[in-house]
């Protein structure tokens, strides 16, 4: 039933990005161990596009090696989870510029949730799969 293995990806992992949410950080620009505090907005934006470019490369490094170790079918549910994974972070941090919408914070904090939902969604993956990498 292959309709219903893609339901229950879905289901799994919009469980797993509900429970694992920002509890209390939606400015995680401003959090405390922020890693672009200093500077004016510009220099931030770039500070924030390269962890979200460094953080998109140590995920797809995590996915990768994941992969290596799964099974075909296994490797196909790993593949609709973070193609939809990518569709939430997506929209997620789209929701959150917007909300800065015509200011200069915008690209700023929306390469800031870049960084954050990929760096986390790294770590998920590390925690979901980690006892198959141990194996």
């Amino acid at each position: 039933m292959p309709g219903y293995e893609i339901k229950r990806v879905a289901f799994v992992v919009l469980t797993i990005l509900l429970t694992s949410a920002r509890h209390g950080e939606a400015q995680h620009v401003n959090a405390k161990d922020a890693p672009c505090k200093t500077g004016p907005n510009s220099e931030k934006t770039q500070c924030f596009v390269a962890e979200a470019q460094v953080a998109d490369r140590d995920l797809n490094l995590a996915y990768d090696k994941i992969r290596k170790i799964l099974s075909p079918m296994d490797q196909n549910k790993l593949q609709i989870a973070q193609r939809l994974w990518v569709q939430f972070r997506d929209a997620n941090c789209a929701a959150e510029r917007d909300l800065y919408d015509g200011g200069s914070a915008a690209p700023m904090v929306y390469a800031a949730c870049l960084a954050w939902d990929t760096r986390q969604r790294a770590r998920e993956l590390t925690v979901m799969y980690g006892w198959r990498l141990r194996k």
